[in-house]
């Protein structure tokens, strides 16, 4: 999909990913996500949760905390959605949605890094979770140490939680999360360490490659540890997100 200013393409891998492991002949009813997720939706972790049943009406609850947002969150609401990716969520959702491998490609400053695992918290909420099983969560990955710490402070802020925990980081020497972390920053090098102890990312429904552009050691092997995985798990979703003006270069 291309996009003029401001820019932000979305598009599925070219080549072709494992289908869904659902091969029922009825399509199953199709999740919608909106912006009422933010203000609306009381969260029962204990249920699946379908978008579609989300009213207006329903008082504005932290589905987190269960406590009424802060004058804060209002806030900085107002300003998510002026940034120039806020008018691509549906776009980006329902994509999402129907492949295995998305990638995105924006400038600077569009907001990437700090909604669209928002988005994808969204979408690992409205998932099923079989009995005796853990509600799979979302990981993000930076290059840099201090980058995973600064955008989980903010995406906590944004999400009106408290840092470590429904929102946490996690770098060498630091775990800032807790049982309740549904979103994760950390970075690449923690992704893979977690990798030797959960071989197919089990812990995840969805998992974000930030600044892919950025060829390190690290975010080259942990794509090659993906590509395996997909294979083996055809309901993990796999985000590529990379800036366009190193593209061009």
């Amino acid at each position: 999909m291309n996009f003029r200013k401001p820019r932000l393409d979305i598009g599925s891998s070219s080549s072709p990913s494992p289908s869904s492991p659902s091969t029922e002949s009825s399509k199953p009813r199709k999740r919608r996500f909106d912006d009422s997720s933010e203000t609306d939706y009381i969260n029962n972790s204990n249920k699946s949760k379908d978008f579609n049943t989300m009213s207006h009406s329903t008082p504005a609850i932290n589905r987190f905390t269960q406590q009424k947002y802060s004058q804060q969150y209002l806030e900085l609401l107002k300003k998510r959605r002026q940034l120039p990716v806020w008018e691509y969520k549906d776009a980006f959702m329902a994509t999402l949605e129907k492949n295995q491998v998305t990638v995105l490609v924006g400038e600077t400053g569009s907001g990437k890094t700090t909604q669209i695992p928002q988005w994808c918290v969204d979408f690992a909420l409205a998932l099923p979770v079989q009995s005796g099983q853990k509600r799979r969560g979302v990981a993000c990955t930076q290059p840099r140490r201090v980058a995973a710490m600064s955008v989980a402070q903010r995406v906590a802020n944004e999400m009106d939680v408290v840092l470590g925990q429904a929102v946490g980081y996690s770098i060498r020497f630091e775990d800032c999360s807790s049982p309740k972390t549904i979103l994760k920053y950390m970075t690449d090098g923690m992704l893979l360490r977690e990798a030797m102890s959960d071989p197919l990312l089990e812990s995840y429904a969805c998992v974000l490659l930030d600044e892919a552009h950025e060829r390190t050691l690290a975010t080259d092997i942990l794509m090659g540890l993906l590509k395996e995985v997909a294979k083996q798990r055809p309901d993990l979703k796999i985000i590529g997100k990379l800036i366009i003006e190193r593209i061009k270069n």
